[in-house]
């Protein structure tokens, strides 16, 4: 490796560390947030036409408070506004964020989360550098992914995160995350989950992407899955804040991320922020499964 290739490396993994500081700062003020803010509705929607939660507007306001101080993000994108907010003219990266993924389980005392995609130029899956993501639950955890290593899991005690391990899929899981409503289900979908489950896969499924992808990387497996349905055709998740940086998370923990014809979803090309995708991710056995009952050839 030359020097200039080296440096620029060592100057990638600055720039990260410095951004991750950043989404632990956040992290500890969203949980101060969940505990302690009225949990009502406020009298807007965001640009998906959602309500939003006060929490929703709340966490988008912390994070867009913390990222102001770091000259390296050139703009923030969020799922709880319309367009890009630029910061720093010569700054490198786009931050891409949920700023709290099933926000409205926080009603019901269910565990939560944030999620971060850091982009180095057009924001395309192929462009994404690093990813992130927080569960507020009994504890707020973190995981952070770069390329070329293992996604690194961190707890937080006293306001400060202690590292856990790497992360790592087996080559098959034991969980099963179905989402959407079944009635809407494609009947390939069905049969393929009820396969599943005949297998003897355990159904972990709380309504919140963050908690359920969580579990099934610190369980070593298995599937989350949000198809292609009657009521939302192109699916419900939205590729930059949500689909692409946890495909990336899953491909870094060597498991698989596509949609329903078998596409990478790292290969995405977004048209507009908040466009959605249907999503598969998962460890290898499922995903190849998964493929054979969608009738995709490999």
């Amino acid at each position: 490796m030359g020097t200039n290739t080296c440096n620029k490396h060592i100057d990638a993994r600055g720039n990260m560390l410095t951004i991750f500081e950043t989404i632990k700062h956040i992290a500890i003020k969203i949980d101060h947030e969940i505990k302690t803010e009225d949990l009502g509705y406020t009298n807007s929607s965001n640009s998906s036409g959602e309500e939003q939660l006060k929490l929703d507007v709340k966490s988008d306001y912390i994070i867009e408070e913390a990222f102001k101080n770091v000259s390296l993000v050139k703009s923030l994108v969020s799922e709880e506004k319309e367009g890009v907010l630029e910061l720093y003219k010569n700054g490198k990266y786009t931050i891409c964020y949920d700023p709290l993924d099933g926000s409205s389980l926080a009603g019901v005392n269910l565990s939560v989360g944030s999620i971060f995609a850091i982009y180095e130029g057009e924001l395309t899956g192929e462009n994404l550098v690093a990813s992130a993501y927080v569960v507020y639950g009994p504890r707020i955890e973190l995981m952070t992914a770069v390329k070329g290593e293992k996604p690194k899991h961190y707890r937080a005690q006293d306001g400060l995160f202690d590292f856990i391990s790497d992360v790592v899929l087996n080559e098959k899981g034991k969980i099963n995350a179905p989402g959407g409503t079944q009635q809407n289900w494609p009947t390939h979908h069905k049969s393929f989950v009820d396969d599943l489950f005949s297998e003897g896969y355990r159904l972990r499924y709380s309504g919140g992407m963050v908690p359920d992808l969580h579990h099934i990387l610190l369980r070593g497996g298995g599937l989350f899955s949000y198809p292609r349905t009657s009521d939302v055709p192109n699916g419900k998740l939205r590729q930059l804040f949500e689909v692409i940086p946890f495909a990336f998370m899953y491909e870094q923990a060597g498991g698989q991320a596509i949609n329903d014809k078998g596409s990478r979803l790292m290969d995405l090309v977004p048209e507009h922020p908040h466009d959605t995708s249907p999503c598969f991710f998962g460890s290898n056995y499922e995903i190849e499964a998964m493929k054979k009952a969608y009738g995709i050839k490999s």
